[in-house]
């Protein structure tokens, strides 16, 4: 019986959304704000997106994506066009962790392509989304921190990540 009351607290802890993603990404952490600011006023120019994996299981966007310079809060949730590039991720929804579908969640990446100006309706989350045609990718970073503020909070289940909204769509 004592040992079950041990246990209780350690149980209770791994219960509720959470900061850390799973599989990879420490949303909570790394920069301050203003060190984020100064990273973005400082990173390379040129004709391409920085975009950050947003993987919610059942939902079809990708994740979100900006133009350097730009604040993560102006960034866009698109749905990739995949007919000329698939996405980082192209994976078996079930497999083996680290080797499915979402397994890269919150890496940040530089991406190439194009807005088509089509908006696509994606039914989990009940939302029309900007498509974006994917031509090609490099990875970044696997742990660049937090997206929109470092009280980020992460949730597998509802979409909790919005730029300027504290409150999430449950799925």
């Amino acid at each position: 019986m004592r040992f079950a009351l041990l246990l209780l607290p350690l149980f209770l802890l791994s219960c509720g959304s959470s900061s850390l993603p799973s599989g990879s990404g420490n949303l909570g952490s790394h920069p301050t704000p203003q060190a984020r600011r100064q990273q973005i006023d400082t990173e390379a120019r040129g004709d391409f997106y920085y975009g950050r994996r947003y993987y919610v299981p059942k939902t079809r966007f990708w994740g979100y994506l900006r133009r350097p310079g730009s604040p993560w809060n102006v960034s866009k949730l698109v749905i990739f066009n995949e007919s000329k590039k698939l996405n980082p991720d192209r994976l078996p929804e079930e497999g083996p962790a680290g080797a499915r579908y979402g397994f890269d969640q919150n890496y940040e990446y530089r991406i190439r392509g194009r807005y088509t100006g089509r908006k696509l309706y994606e039914p989990n989350s009940n939302q029309f989304l900007p498509e974006f045609q994917l031509t090609g990718y490099e990875l970044l970073d696997k742990d660049p921190g937090w997206l929109f503020s470092p009280t980020d909070q992460y949730n597998p289940k509802s979409i909790t990540l919005r730029p300027g909204s504290p409150f999430g769509v449950t799925l």
